[in-house]
């Protein structure tokens, strides 16, 4: 059976491409999702990939994946540095989980550098661009296919 692993993005990346190319790149959103779906499909992971400017949809879906997914990859974006809502959802998913920044946030402006997330998940990429999408695709399948644990309790 395959694994699925939600990958979660904050708001203002549906901009990606067109929003400070100079930080961010070129790549847009759908571009990443597509880029992220061949890589778990190489693995045999099932990829939800999604996106939201609205904080609360992303607790929803934080919440959807207690019991149901393997794993969460997030890119908060600025809801990173603001949202409690988020780090406590991520504290109630037992799951493996990755905060992505596409950015290093701790090279930009000073209130970028605290992370609500950080303290509530597995592990931290930040720094690598848009290929970090990739990059962690790899290693939550690496976590997963090394893991004995069942989803609920990875």
């Amino acid at each position: 059976m395959a694994k699925k692993i939600f990958v979660i993005n904050g708001p203002n990346l549906n901009l990606l491409g067109r929003r400070e190319p100079e930080i961010y790149g070129h790549e847009s959103l759908e571009d990443i999702a597509v880029l992220c779906r061949k890589v778990g499909n190489a693995h045999n992971l099932l990829i939800d990939f999604r996106q939201s400017n609205h904080e609360g949809q992303i607790v929803d879906w934080i919440q959807e994946a207690i019991g149901n997914v393997d794993a969460i990859v997030i890119n908060a974006a600025a809801y990173t540095h603001t949202s409690v809502a988020i780090h406590d959802a991520l504290r109630a998913y037992n799951g493996y989980k990755v905060e992505l920044h596409i950015s290093n946030p701790h090279l930009r402006e000073s209130f970028r550098h605290t992370s609500y997330v950080s303290t509530a998940v597995d592990a931290i990429v930040a720094g690598l661009g848009t290929m970090a999408y990739e990059l962690v695709i790899e290693l939550v399948h690496d976590v997963l296919r090394n893991s004995t644990k069942p989803r609920s309790a990875l």
